[in-house]
């Protein structure tokens, strides 16, 4: 495989405030195998100057759904199986354009998807999946309407499904073997009710205490660990108290539990893109008013979690969270956080942080000898403009995986 030396680059990971200047990298194979502040001797390596650009690994979303080929995800439950995988391949390839090379699947994903990625059959970021989220009988994504009497067991079949319906400790245990079983590298848990759902509202709760230590035991048991859709600070709370460290949205967390939540080394993913996209797609999407006052309720809590979570400390990942027709806005998160965080703290959601949230720390998400080759090219500088990560990659001159181009509009 082409080695590649990029000379006079500025490297922002996150891992220094305001980057380091000047520096030249090396890439040979899939890794990158030599950082320095001098220039770097190899004279079969193709040198590619980066002065007055931005060098950065690639990015992590840590809340995405593949198989989200509609925006409405009880549709989205029912779409063929065969047209979820046309679509998945196409939403693939699409995060992959905007730079994100590692994504974590939190519902829906298979181990097979997985391989197809890594056979290279199929053009996409690193894959962290956990199979099928659990929600128990009647939560947020058990898409059976009022008048359904089939078993929950019918949406096992349904590759546009989330999850899996999951009752009592026995079965909690079960499913988490199965799903451990079947690949995943992490359990998710629906412990609460949907943004603006009024089938399963917001403040309702999901899995009893015993159910929820069953999952976490079995996860650790597996050494993997439990992801868990929260909004309400009370099931923030819930989950932390059974030792549950990855909590997503928390869109209501009060100050003391974000004290918590830092105390105890639990990292946050807000998803907070994915309330504003569908407020702004409303119209289209066909959103009754109700809803969309929710949502906006649920935008703007989200903004004031983000506030609160900064001023506790607590280490946040970047999540999206959008599906179907609304995939174009997952970069647009990167603007909705710096609208009260740091530039870097906003960067550092997608690299470092993220990458220690899907375990492969010092693999992804960094520029450092040892890690994947995995890096895109900025025109411009993020801390002073974060849009330039946005915009379907529009600002990005390259983006590379494993050691190879996924797009190279650089000059040598």
């Amino acid at each position: 495989m082409q080695s590649y030396i990029f000379e006079n680059a500025r490297l922002l990971d996150g891992s220094v405030d305001d980057g380091e200047h000047d520096r030249f990298v090396r890439v040979a194979g899939n890794v990158i195998e030599e950082v320095s502040d001098r220039p770097i001797k190899d004279s079969n390596a193709y040198r590619i100057d980066l002065r007055g650009k931005t060098l950065m690994p690639g990015l992590i979303d840590c809340h995405v759904h593949i198989n989200a080929a509609v925006a409405d995800p009880a549709e989205n439950s029912w779409v063929p199986n065969e047209l979820i995988v046309y679509h998945s391949v196409k939403i693939l390839k699409g995060m992959l354009e905007r730079g994100f090379t590692t994504v974590r699947d939190v519902g829906g994903a298979t181990v097979a998807q997985v391989h197809a990625i890594e056979q290279g059959l199929v053009e996409g970021p690193r894959l962290v999946i956990c199979g099928r989220a659990f929600v128990q009988t009647g939560g947020h994504s058990d898409y059976r309407n009022r008048y359904d009497t089939r078993s929950g067991e019918v949406q096992l079949g349904q590759l546009g499904s989330v999850a899996r319906v999951v009752d009592g400790v026995d079965d909690c245990r079960r499913a988490a073997r199965d799903e451990i079983r079947k690949g995943a590298r992490f359990i998710k848990v629906m412990a609460g009710g949907g943004a603006a759902s009024s089938h399963f509202p917001r403040p309702y709760l999901a899995y009893s205490m015993d159910e929820l230590r069953a999952i976490q035991e079995e996860a650790m048991n597996a050494k993997m660990y439990v992801a868990v859709h929260t909004h309400s600070d009370e099931a923030v709370r819930r989950a932390l108290d059974c030792g549950i460290r990855s909590i997503e949205h928390a869109t209501e967390i009060t100050p003391e539990t974000a004290k918590i939540a830092h105390d105890v080394g639990a990292t946050v993913t807000p998803t907070i893109v994915a309330y504003e996209a569908q407020i702004r797609e409303a119209a289209n999407l066909g959103l009754e008013p109700g809803f969309v006052e929710r949502l906006k309720y649920v935008r703007a809590k989200g903004r004031d979690s983000l506030e609160i979570m900064k001023a506790a400390g607590v280490k946040l990942a970047y999540g999206s969270d959008v599906l179907g027709s609304m995939l174009s806005y997952q970069s647009d998160e990167f603007m909705v956080r710096a609208e009260v965080l740091p530039a870097i703290d906003v960067v550092r959601s997608a690299t470092i942080n993220a990458a220690k949230l899907v375990r492969m720390e010092g693999k992804v998400g960094i520029i450092a000898p040892g890690a994947f080759a995995d890096l895109i090219v900025v025109d411009s500088d993020p801390l002073k403009d974060i849009s330039v990560l946005a915009g379907q990659g529009r600002y990005m001159s390259a983006i590379m995986k494993n050691g190879a181009f996924v797009k190279n509009n650089l000059a040598a």
